[in-house]
């Protein structure tokens, strides 16, 4: 057995292969010892690239201009050991460095304010994906735990065109139903998810039904598996769990339309306040799910080389693997940024 604790083909392929995380949520208030110990950790797990979510729909704009100034001048002095990705051939780049490549995502399109040519400027200050709406409604349309079910707006129709012409994907997790249904209808670009599971496994209003997952891969999107265990099925972090949500996906559209969104929570103090003080924004809490996000457990960076061996268990070809590790997603950001 390898450093890992997989077989020395695993590890191998593992190592070989682009290893792309599309959501790491990076948090201010969180321990920064935590915040910045867990890119190592990453590092040290066999991740080429972590995408860094740094606002939500509950930030400003002016908090989100401040933040990602914050970031961008962290990894800026850090260039021996990160790479601040601005276009796909920097993703190339680091991994051939032997560097730790890093871009920012918002969970959410209120940042904006209202305001369509904060898209072109939020691109250029290296935001590649936002998705549309954070649980509850916004101006673009409902989150995926409002009341309604009322789809997109006349507004996000507008938002999703300028974000085509931008180069900014667009991103269905946290959505609505509806939403996301009239989101891949309206986009020229794939639309992708960078952080759910499937309903078919685990009936969860987080995870996706089987004709939003078909309708993704229809217009070539991916979908990126999540490692939250409430979305999972268990309310822990298991493999099997992952794969199994896995299996059922490439069942459904195959193994081009999968990558991994785990959504790694590092500070499990943090996420608990957080979840007990979200207002609105987190509407379950007030519900009789609020135990599952006291309790849950995540997939951990360690965990990923054990991902890699179990898909190679499971019968997927390297190529799958590879797809499904980070290819996947370097054919859909080839074909979106600009």
């Amino acid at each position: 057995m390898t450093e890992w604790n997989v077989s020395e083909e695993a590890a191998a392929l593992h190592k070989d292969a682009l290893v792309w995380d599309m959501i790491f949520p990076w948090m201010d208030y969180a321990s920064q010892e935590l915040k910045h110990g867990t890119l190592p950790r990453m590092k040290a797990s066999g991740y080429n690239l972590i995408s860094l979510t740094v606002a939500h729909d509950y930030h400003s704009l002016n908090q989100t201009i401040h933040k990602i100034a914050k970031e961008r001048a962290y990894f800026a002095a850090r260039t021996d050991e990160y790479v601040f990705v601005e276009t796909v051939d920097d993703i190339l780049r680091a991994k051939a460095e032997d560097k730790l490549a890093v871009y920012i995502n918002f969970q959410g399109t209120n940042p904006i304010e209202g305001d369509l040519g904060m898209i072109e400027v939020f691109y250029k200050l290296g935001v590649r994906h936002m998705l549309m709406a954070y649980n509850i409604k916004n101006v673009v349309g409902d989150g995926c735990t409002e009341k309604t079910d009322g789809g997109l707006t006349s507004f996000g129709e507008l938002f999703i065109q300028e974000m085509n012409r931008v180069g900014v994907l667009v991103d269905g997790s946290h959505t609505g139903y509806q939403t996301t249904m009239d989101m891949m209808e309206a986009s020229k670009d794939p639309v992708v998810f960078t952080h759910c599971n499937a309903c078919g496994v685990f009936d969860h209003h987080r995870n996706l039904k089987d004709d939003q997952i078909k309708a993704c891969a229809k217009g070539g999107g991916v979908i990126g598996v999540d490692g939250v265990g409430a979305f999972l099925g268990t309310g822990d972090n298991s493999v099997e769990m992952l794969l199994d949500h896995i299996d059922y996906i490439a069942e459904l559209v195959g193994p081009k339309h999968i990558g991994f969104g785990i959504d790694y929570v590092f500070d499990l103090d943090y996420s608990k306040a957080v979840m007990q003080n979200a207002g609105p924004w987190v509407p379950q809490i007030a519900q009789t799910d609020a135990k599952e996000w006291l309790d849950i457990k995540y997939v951990e960076p360690e965990q990923m080389p054990l991902v890699t061996e179990g898909l190679m268990t499971r019968g997927y070809s390297e190529g799958d693997i590879r797809g499904i590790l980070g290819a996947n997603w370097l054919r859909v950001a080839s074909q979106v940024w600009k």
